[in-house]
């Protein structure tokens, strides 16, 4: 483990004297810790070895390692789930390969770490720790075992993924869709996140939507408080039902299930307060029963609002399942589904579909691909 300052300075040394990729992983502790900081990074290099970091003894501060991790490429298996976190321990990639993507990209069946590492190099990784609580210490001897497991292949499974999507002719595409990840940076914040709330469908009431967003926030400052998963803290099912019940009292919500509960008793009083500001809002203050729209209304209601966007989406579906099926990529990966439903909603007014495609976030290989195709889709009229 790479716990210390001295210790740091080494291991940047024997990294930017290695040669070829990195292999890099990182464990955080979703379902634990309301941050998704990185309690360990995983590095590999040929002529480096491998390298366990605990950031936490380091403030979360690697940045003597960035210098050495500047130019290589970085090998990471789904890359969208580790970059923030490395990130701000103050690394991030100048190069990528996503073996997880490549994996999507080459047809194949399941694109698992375990599962391509088997199929490909004819190697059974050792798994089981992958949702364990990392912010755990000292960290056991066999979670390190599998943390270091998770880098010891990933370059020469890189290698075998380059060779067949090359064989394919889909590398060029690999290389965009990589390098669309490094550079998305983070995502942007949902306008209101309590609309996630598990079983949140059950309630049509505005009164009860905001029992559930004054509970959601309530719940939401004290998690980032405590540094504590959310569902930790008060699971979804326990702010949903005191939305639909509504208690009256500070001791009528402390009968409820959940709420009785011993470290529940202690936050009584804290919870009310959530209800009680929901039940003293006037009525102009109260949530809509549904989300402000973003885009497109949801799909199974297009028939009857804009039957010529029905037939457009339709086409432009069965266009994007041949195509995906002669290539073997699954169709979500051949565009995002979210700018394929925007783009047959409202076609561009000055019918480029290959400038709207790019200007939606598709790629170059994407508009080359699929440009024709939807173009003509989108000239579907309903019958």
């Amino acid at each position: 483990m790479v716990a210390d300052r001295a210790a740091l300075v080494r291991t940047a040394a024997e990294f930017a004297a290695g040669s070829g990729p990195v292999a890099v992983d990182a464990e955080r502790a979703s379902g634990f810790r309301y941050s998704q900081r990185a309690y360990l990074v995983q590095l590999r290099r040929s002529g480096a070895g491998t390298a366990l970091v605990d950031p936490i003894p380091l403030g979360s501060d690697l940045s003597e390692l960035a210098p050495a991790l500047t130019g290589p490429e970085w090998v990471l298996h789904a890359a969208n789930q580790d970059l923030a976190c490395l990130a701000e321990v103050g690394l991030a990639p100048s190069a990528l390969f996503d073996t997880e993507l490549a994996g999507r990209l080459a047809g194949l069946p399941r694109v698992g770490l375990g599962p391509m590492v088997e199929q490909l190099l004819g190697l059974g990784l050792e798994k089981g720790h992958g949702a364990a609580d990392w912010s755990r210490r000292p960290l056991p001897e066999d979670w390190l075992v599998y943390a270091a497991l998770d880098v010891e292949v990933l370059v020469e499974l890189r290698d075998v993924l380059a060779a067949l999507l090359t064989e394919q002719g889909k590398y060029e595409w690999a290389m965009q869709e990589f390098e669309a990840v490094r550079t998305a940076g983070p995502a942007a914040p949902r306008a209101e996140p309590w609309r996630r709330t598990s079983g949140i469908h059950k309630l049509r009431k505005p009164r009860a939507l905001a029992a559930v967003r004054s509970l959601w926030g309530a719940r939401d400052r004290l998690a980032a408080e405590r540094d504590i998963a959310p569902g930790r803290v008060l699971p979804d099912a326990a702010i949903v039902d005191a939305a639909v019940t509504a208690p009256e009292t500070a001791h009528a919500l402390a009968g409820m299930a959940v709420f009785r509960g011993r470290s529940q008793r202690r936050l009584t009083n804290y919870w009310f307060a959530a209800l009680q500001e929901a039940a003293a809002l006037d009525a102009d203050a109260l949530p809509r029963p549904s989300a402000p729209a973003d885009g497109p209304p949801p799909v199974a209601r297009w028939a009857d609002r804009d039957p010529d966007a029905a037939a457009r989406l339709a086409a432009a579906r069965a266009a994007l399942a041949a195509t995906g099926e002669q290539w073997s990529v699954p169709v979500e990966n051949l565009l995002q589904p979210d700018l394929l439903r925007r783009l047959c909603w409202t076609p561009p007014a000055d019918g480029d579909v290959g400038a709207a495609m790019r200007k939606g976030g598709a790629r170059d290989w994407q508009v080359a691909l699929l440009g024709e195709q939807l173009e003509a889709a989108l000239a579907t009229r309903a019958t």
